[in-house]
């Protein structure tokens, strides 16, 4: 049953990828991303990581997409009319998803996938061990990553503003 949805969750955040990148309208490539979130969520309940699939569903799926939708409406973003891809563009895309490709190989190629009894998880899915290491050993990348939110927040402020004539 795992194996099944595993395949499906999987072939669903695919589908809605390629519906994301696809999408001529800003507005319905946020909206797809909304289910690709969840079909994540779904990913996490199979690893059995509850905590995360909740967070993964009511931050991502729900916050950061309103987020989303809002500054795409906020800045205005016009749909292209017979939207072009440079040479440069495609050769570039190319060449990172062959890069990542390969990466990828690399990382599986060189990992223990089937050798048995890996190391214990000191989490065991609790969220009291999961916040003591946040806030001790990783406090440092923590603060770093909100002074970087609310940088791209004042950012998004000053790009929205209308210049006063």
């Amino acid at each position: 049953m795992h194996d099944l949805l595993f395949i499906l969750f999987s072939g669903l955040i695919i589908v809605f990828g390629a519906l994301v990148v696809a999408g001529k309208n800003p507005v319905n490539s946020a909206m797809f991303l909304v289910p690709l979130m969840i079909c994540v969520g779904g990913l996490f309940v199979l690893l059995e990581a509850f905590f995360l699939a909740a967070i993964q569903i009511l931050v991502y799926a729900g916050a950061v997409m309103v987020v989303f939708l809002f500054i795409i409406m906020l800045l205005d973003v016009d749909v292209e009319k017979d939207r072009q891809i440079s040479s440069f563009a495609a050769i570039t895309g190319i060449g990172s998803s062959g890069a990542t490709l390969g990466l990828l190989l690399l990382a599986l190629s060189r990992s223990d996938l089937g050798a048995a009894g890996g190391g214990e998880s000191t989490l065991q899915g609790e969220t009291i061990p999961l916040g003591k290491l946040l806030f001790t050993d990783y406090v440092l990348p923590f603060e770093i990553l909100s002074v970087l939110l609310l940088v791209a927040m004042i950012g998004v402020i000053l790009l929205s503003k209308k210049k006063l004539q």
